[in-house]
């Protein structure tokens, strides 16, 4: 049934998910982390897809669905991780499970596609995927890893992703459960003679090397003389992935994926963790001095003050001349998880930008409390939403600007709104110093692009009738088209005789 929550107009059942921002201390009323309500076409994702974003850029595994052929069109282009080395995860399979193998089972399809996969590629480790046939007809796939296990000598692992299990959540902790088998103590060595200099080591978990992130962001450490030992899972390999209990600390940027790792890692190995971010110079600033004191060296604390003085000076022009452009524009946030979507808040007040809309698919309720507090009065915070909530949000907010995944890139444009994909559909890095100067060239090009001078749509219902607007596409006449449409700006300069202007007002 629907109804009015007072913000939008939604499904009843919806209401509870949609609230403003609150003030510092009170109790947000927003409902979520439930699963999602049937019918309301929600923007999450199931449990295999969650699984595949995490495991995939492992680079040098063969990354095997177990199911139907349309299951593995999730594949390795879903999440643009870069490599530096081998590059096995950008061919990924399917044992194209049939109707016969639904009836008498898909074990033995599954041991001979590992057998034959094995045979091709001679992979280091093999990933698993079962999808939701699979948990239906019951295949025992732990049992077929084993075997092919222990038949090829390499880590086979069960990734247990069936869809229907819950949503991208919890496909993050079957990965993770996939990864801890990967993991390996390390070995207790013998001190050598004399005094011992000993390099700090950590692990990035949650960066996936998006564009090539993470080659933005090791530097840095490593010029305070730290190790990067893996980045999980961002242009990682079986056997970096194997070394991070020999890391000293974790630095968990993807909290809604990677916290679940982090925390076993802190029981199992006695490994700290810290939450930070690498996006904006504020956040980068933290991390590099959160990680300083952590280890508690002056000649470090000294290096990150250095490198932060040294970039900032180096990107602040950019920075300044993209902000005197784009300060007072207001923006739209919609993120899969909400660490993204915290460090944008941060990442727009550098631009001088308000955020009037910020919403997650999988945020928790302290996420959403912390969320609450960043934000300005009169902020929009939603949980899980659906194309026609975000369509008339981004019309009541007037935002200029759309940050989410590809998805939500079309009902921005078809409202006039500028888009910009924060998410796996980049091609360009947005972490580290160069980063940010990159997303703050890219929300400059988006906002001022001259395509809003000919038309900007803010409509989901035009004031005219039906009659007018067809009197407006079959007029032929050589007058400029001036048909009122609420909100609608139209440059005068982009009209040439003898030409219409043909307005979207339908989502």
């Amino acid at each position: 049934m629907k109804g009015k929550t007072g913000i939008v107009d939604t499904l009843e059942e919806r209401q509870p998910y949609i609230t403003r921002k609150q003030e510092k201390g009170d109790i947000i009323p927003l409902a979520c982390d439930n699963t999602s309500l049937a019918g309301a076409i929600s923007q999450r994702a199931c449990v295999y897809s969650g699984a595949r974003v995490v495991l995939n850029p492992v680079t040098d595994a063969v990354h095997l669905v177990h199911g139907p052929i349309g299951c593995a069109g999730y594949t390795w282009d879903i999440r643009g991780a870069k490599s530096s080395g081998v590059e096995t995860n950008r061919s990924s399979f399917s044992t194209d499970m049939k109707e016969i193998d639904v009836v008498f089972g898909g074990e033995k399809k599954l041991s001979n596609a590992i057998d034959e996969l094995v045979g091709i590629y001679h992979p280091p480790l093999v990933f698993v995927y079962s999808t939701c046939i699979v948990g239906i007809i019951g295949d025992d796939l732990e049992s077929v890893c084993k075997t092919a296990s222990k038949k090829h000598n390499i880590p086979v692992i069960p990734v247990k992703s069936e869809g229907f299990k819950g949503n991208k959540s919890d496909g993050y902790k079957a990965a993770c459960d996939a990864l801890k088998q990967l993991i390996v103590r390390p070995e207790v060595k013998k001190p050598k003679e004399g005094p011992e200099v000993k390099k700090p080591k950590i692990n990035i978990l949650g960066d996936f090397n998006v564009a090539g992130d993470v080659w933005l962001v090791k530097p840095l450490f490593e010029q305070m003389g730290i190790e990067v030992i893996v980045s999980m899972t961002g242009d990682s390999t079986a056997e970096s992935i194997s070394r991070a209990a020999e890391a000293d600390l974790n630095l968990v940027q993807c909290s809604g994926s990677m916290t679940y790792l982090a925390k076993w890692m802190q029981q199992e190995y006695g490994i700290p963790y810290l939450t930070v971010s690498f996006f904006g110079t504020e956040d980068i600033s933290i991390a590099l001095r959160k990680t300083a004191e952590y280890f508690d060296s002056e000649e470090m604390k000294k290096i990150a003050e250095e490198i932060l003085e040294t970039e900032k000076n180096r990107i602040m022009p950019e920075i300044s001349r993209v902000r005197e452009s784009v300060k007072g524009k207001k923006a739209a946030i919609y993120m899969g998880g909400p660490a993204k979507a915290l460090t944008l808040i941060k990442g727009f007040a550098e631009l001088g930008m308000e955020v009037v809309i910020i919403g997650t698919q999988t945020g928790k309720k302290e996420d959403y409390e912390q969320i609450s507090y960043s934000v300005r009065d009169g902020t929009v915070i939603v949980d899980d939403a659906n194309p026609l909530e975000l369509a008339d949000l981004l019309v009541k907010q007037k935002a200029d600007l759309m940050v989410a995944g590809v998805k939500e890139r079309f009902i921005a444009y078809k409202l006039g709104v500028a888009f910009c994909d924060f998410n796996h559909d980049r091609v360009m890095e947005f972490e580290g110093f160069d980063g940010f100067v990159n997303f703050a060239k890219e929300v400059d090009a988006s906002i001022n692009s001259p395509v809003w001078k000919a038309v900007r749509q803010r409509n989901l219902k035009p004031e005219t009738s039906e009659s007018e607007r067809a009197g407006v596409k079959e007029r032929a006449s050589g007058e400029p088209c001036a048909k009122k449409y609420k909100d609608v700006a139209v440059d005068p300069e982009f009209l040439q005789p003898n030409q219409d202007v043909a307005v979207e007002s339908e989502v």
